[in-house]
Formats: structure tokens, sequence, C-alpha cells
């Protein structure tokens, strides 16, 4: 009974057995092959996938040159439902492409044998690409849509495409003519380095067309006639996204040219050698938005087809898998006047140093004019720079001592000299004696005297002073203005003479000139002015910059402040009684301080502040001049790097942009 009980367990053992057996079809292996072709392919790399008849090294190299015109881009790719048919199966692979802003997906069958106990892929082209046969490859094609213009005030197009003309060597032209005479000749004719540009045609291709120089196609002095007098050379028509002139806003708006290196590096695979991008300013930092995306077509073809053979067929031999049209960049608009931005810029140029002159309207805040001058270099001094400010800021002390209970009839005590720790102060050179001793608040401000200010240092903090700045929207965000800026630093805490320094606007606090004429346009509007450059910013667009740039930043409400000067919207910002009480003072520094030359300036009266910033270790030290003033609907600020005295140096141009500017 025991035996027959054994074998009974046996013979059940051996059917479930059997039957075990019977249900391992080979699924488990074929599916675990499939999933490792599409792994493999989704790096491009199948080195370590077996094949049934295709060597693994020659497969990877067939992948390679299928997929190369799509570097640096790799596909997703993820296996499908398997279907079994004994000792083959086959199974969907589903690609998806990440092709600039849009996606490529499609899906192809692969083919899988069983070899022994394992599973072997079976080599197919068409497994990479729907329909790609044997002998073809990919090759891919890109064209920009025409790039947005950046618009000014009234929607004026302050960059917009216009006519120029590529100026250069065409080597196909030159026939019997010697290369480095022509180059040598037309690089004289169009100003660029001679020795330079010949040896760049002589590197050049026999069919090459070799570029000296692009010029604005208007007011050109170089005529066609004179280029073409030359063997070889040429002028091709283009238009390009240019300024109304070269200088015009080029600081703030940038320019558009090709990627460079650091661009590209940056842009994950966006932006390639050759591609146009902005460069620098609202440009770079918005060229998504202005860019818009590439129309992208991508093509199968023989792999020995060359561009000539495509040009001499009657119809393209190649065949489209995908297409991608483009989307056409949106303008960005801003507040820049072009009138006064060019007025500006004319202002200041015969200015030898850095410089700038900052426009703004109080009442909403629109940047009217940031003009940095030839000194400047291309550097945007005019949003960027940052530097003591001066007796400028004695605007901001002022509404510290107000709301510390003075009024600008208010006496205070003005000597020719103080000391605070060793440290001696005085009044700038050829301060009048008249307004020496006990004098009215206005008076001491009207004359700029330091002494006076520095001695109420004892009832004026530090922490005073940084909040009588944030109440006049100095030092603080500014969520609306839409592009990189300094906007201010001001210490919380200073003691001894530092604080003293404070009180004149030197030490650490520190202004840009668009910063100063925010202060000052507060005082005009009565309440803080928050700038506002750009108008229409596409957020979108700014976080996907790739443009090496600071675009995602630009999108962030704190984008416009540097980690100096992160302070918040002030809580008890600056009031119409207190704005009233500085513009009286402002007003007594063209009517009996020593900006009288302002008076005869038309239209609205003007009030103003200068300001003589010293820097640096010299004896007598060097020094910025500075005034900033508020004319009607109009705040204005002009600095001179190394100038000077404010009055006499930055006063003179302050006079003749507001004479000019109506």
């Amino acid at each position: 009974m025991g035996n027959s009980k054994k074998l009974s367990l046996a013979i059940a053992g051996l059917i479930l057995g059997a039957s075990l057996v019977a249900c391992d079809d080979g699924r488990g292996g074929a599916e675990s092959a499939a999933k490792q072709f599409a792994s493999a392919l989704s790096t491009l790399d199948v080195g370590s996938v077996a094949f049934d008849g295709k060597d693994s090294g020659v497969a990877q190299q067939q992948v390679q040159d299928v997929f190369k015109a799509l570097e640096p881009d790799k596909p997703t790719v993820s296996a499908g439902e398997l279907t079994l048919d004994g000792d083959t199966a086959t199974v969907p692979l589903d690609y998806t492409w990440k092709i600039g802003t849009g996606e490529w997906k499609y899906t192809v069958s692969a083919e899988f044998t069983k070899s022994g106990d394992k599973w072997l892929a079976v080599w197919n082209p068409a497994a990479l690409v729907p329909g790609l046969a044997d002998s073809e490859i990919l090759s891919k094609g890109t064209q920009s849509p025409q790039r947005a213009d950046i618009l000014g005030a009234g929607d004026a197009k302050l960059v917009t495409y216009r006519p120029v003309v590529n100026v250069g060597i065409d080597r196909m032209l030159l026939g019997s003519a010697d290369a480095a005479a022509s180059a040598t000749k037309l690089a004289e004719l169009v100003g660029v380095d001679p020795a330079a540009y010949a040896q760049q045609v002589a590197a050049s291709g026999a069919e090459a067309f070799v570029r000296a120089i692009t010029l604005r196609d208007e007011g050109r002095t170089v005529t066609d006639s004179q280029i073409t007098a030359i063997p070889g050379a040429r002028a091709i028509p283009e238009a390009q996204p240019l300024a109304p002139s070269r200088t015009f806003a080029r600081a703030v708006l940038g320019t558009v040219g090709e990627a460079t290196a650091e661009q590209i590096e940056a842009s994950d695979g966006v932006l390639t050698a050759g591609d146009v991008t902005g460069i620098g300013g609202l440009q770079q930092q918005y060229d998504v938005q202005l860019r818009g995306t590439d129309a992208v077509v991508i093509r199968a073809q023989r792999a020995d087809l060359t561009r000539e053979q495509i040009q001499a067929t009657g119809t393209d031999p190649r065949r489209v898998v995908f297409e991608m049209a483009p989307t056409p960049g949106t303008p960005l608009k801003t507040t820049l006047d072009p009138n006064l931005q060019s007025l500006a810029e004319s202002t200041l140029a015969g200015v030898g140093p850095a410089s700038a002159i900052v426009a703004l309207r109080p009442s909403t805040g629109a940047v009217l004019a940031a003009a940095s001058g030839p000194g400047s270099n291309g550097y945007n001094t005019a949003m960027l720079g940052q530097y003591a400010p001066g007796s400028t800021f004695k605007i901001v002390d002022s509404l510290a001592m107000l709301r510390n209970g003075l009024t600008p009839d208010s006496k205070v005590e003005c000597t020719p000299t103080l000391t605070v720790d060793g440290r001696t102060f005085k009044n700038a050179e050829g301060y009048p004696e008249t307004s020496l001793g006990s004098v009215a608040l206005r008076d001491a401000f009207a004359h700029s005297c330091n002494t006076a200010f520095i001695a109420a240092r004892d009832t004026v903090t530090q922490a005073q002073l940084e909040a009588a700045a944030v109440a006049m929207g100095v030092a603080v965000e500014a969520p609306a203005l839409g592009a990189a800026a300094f906007l201010g630093s001001v210490p919380g805490e200073a003691a001894g003479t530092e604080h003293a320094a404070s009180m004149i606007g030197q030490g650490k606090v520190l202004l840009s000139p668009l910063a100063a004429a925010i202060m000052a346009g507060s005082v005009g509007k009565g309440s803080p002015v928050s700038p506002q450059l750009v108008l229409n910013p596409d957020a979108g667009a700014a976080a996907a910059d790739t443009s090496g740039g600071t675009t995602a930043e630009a999108a962030s409400p704190s984008s416009t402040v540097t980690p100096e000067a992160p302070s918040k919207a002030s809580g008890q910002p600056i009031t119409a009684a207190e704005a009233a009480a500085l513009s009286d003072m402002m007003r007594a520094v063209v009517t009996s301080g020593h900006a009288g030359f302002l008076s005869t300036v038309p239209g609205a009266p003007v009030g103003a502040k200068t300001g003589t910033a010293e820097f640096g270790k010299e004896n007598p030290p060097r020094t910025h001049a500075w005034i900033v003033a508020v004319h009607g609907d109009l705040a204005v600020a002009v600095f001179v790097e190394d100038g000077g005295l404010g009055a006499t140096t930055s006063g003179p141009l302050l006079k003749q942009f507001l004479t000019a500017a109506g």
C-alpha cells in the first residue's frame, strides 16, 4: 500500500513537471531580449545586442550612420506587447524623439528568433525608422522663422529687419586674378585687417564666398562699383534684425549673431554651430520669445546621395519621414522712446569716460531712455553700473530727517569741517561762506552742505537711512522691469565713519543711474516708482531660455536685484506730503543753489540735486559726477565716471538733454 502511494506521487510529479515545461513557451526570454533591444536603441548603442546573421559591431556602425544627422538627440524607445509564434517573436517598438520644441513619435516592428536557448534580434533597418532601407540614412534640415521685432513706445520698431550687404571675395569669380591682392584691396576699402583677411581668403575653398564685412545698406559710403572693381569682390544683399543705428541702445537691446561656444554649450542641444541667436541684452534674455521655433524636416535618403545629385534631379529623391512647421517669434514690447534714447546718446557722444543718462516717466515707471556713453565700451552703465551716488543721496537723507520731525525750514548746523572718529569731512571746494552756520535744511540741501548732513547721523540711524531709500523705490525688487539691473545697495547697519560716509552717499552706498532716476522720480510722483522696461515678457519662453543668458532668472520677481540689494518693497512708502517737501528742496537747488543753470530750461520748473562722489586713494581724490532732476513727468539721472563735479560736468549734459527733450 505504501509503495503504491509513492508511485502515484511520482507519476503526479512527472505529469505536473511536464505541464510546467509545456507552459514555458519561451515568452519570458523573448520579452527580455525585446526590452534589452529597446533599451539599447534608447542610447543608440546596440553593440551589446546579439543579432541573428549580423555582427553587433557592424549593426552599431549602421545605427550611428542612420542617426548621425540627429546628434546629439537620442530617442526614448519602449517595447510593446510581444507576439510569439514558435521560435519567432515580433514586438512593436515605440519611439519618441524630442525635436526642438516638438516630438516625433512612431512605431515600428522588431523581430526576434530563438537560437538554442537564446533569443536573437533579427537585423532590419526598418526597426529603426519606418520603411528604412538597408542603404538609407536620415538627414535633417532646419529653417528659422523671421526673428520678431523689438518695439519701443507706441510700438515704434527699435529692432527690425533692415537691408545690409555682405561684402567679400567670391573665389569662383576670381578667375586668374591673384586672391591675396584682391583680398588686400577689399580689406583696405572696407576697413578690416588686410593681412588677416587675405589669410582667411587663402585658407578658403575654391568655391567659397569669404565675407569681409557686413554693411548697412542705408547710408553706406562704400559703393557697389567700388566693390566690383576689385576682381572677385561682390556685395550680396540681405536683411538682418538691426536697431536704427549701430550704437542705438546697444547695451540694453543686445545684438543678433551666430551663437557663441558658451551659448551652444549652455543650450543643451537647442543651439548648434551657425545658429543665429541673441547676444547680450534683451535679445539674449528673450531669445526664445523673439526667435520662435525652427521648421524641421527629417528625410530618409541613400547614404551615398550628394548635394549635387539632389539639386540635379527634378524631383527630390529623398523621402520625408517627419516635418514640423515653424512657429514665429513674438515681438518684445518695451517702453523705450526712440527719440529720447537717441537724444540721450547724442548728448553723451563727446564724453570720454563711462557715462549714462536714464530718463523715466514717474507716473507710470516707464523707462524712456537708458543710454550708456561711448566710454562705457559696450557695458550697460545706465542699468548695471554700481557707483557711490555722492550728494544726490541727500534726497534719501532728507526723507529720513523729515520723518524724524524736521521740515525744510528747520535749522541745521553747517560747519566748514566735521571730524568723526579721527576722520575729517569737509564741504566741496567753493562752498559759499554765506551758507555756513545755522541754516535752513533747504539751504543746506541746495548748497549741499556735507557737514550738516553728517552731523545728522546722531539722529538718523543707518537703519532709518536704509528704510528711507527703500521707501523711495531704491534697492528694492522691481518685478515689472523685465531686465537685468542693479537697483542699489544701502546697508542697514553701519557705525562711525562708515555711517557718516553713508550720509553723503559714500561708504558702501551704491546706486546705478537707473536707481538714481527712480529716487528722483519717486519725489516727482509722490509715491515709489516701480520701473518698467519690458511690457510683454513671455515667462514660458523665459523659463525655457537656453542661450546662456539670465532669462530664467529674469522671469522671477527678484531678477532685477543683485544679491547686495534683496530688499522687499517698503511698508512705509514715501507719501505725497513728504515728496512735496523734497520737491521744494530740489527746486531750491535750481533757484538758490549751484544748479541755477537749469532755471532757463523751458516748460515745467526743474527740481534737481547734484552729486560728487569720491573714489580711489589718490590725494586729492578722483570723483564721479552726478545730477538728478525732475521736470514735469520726467525724471532724469546723468552720470559721468571720473567726471569731476556734478554741477560742472553732468549739469550741462542734463540741461542739454532737458532743453532738447522739450
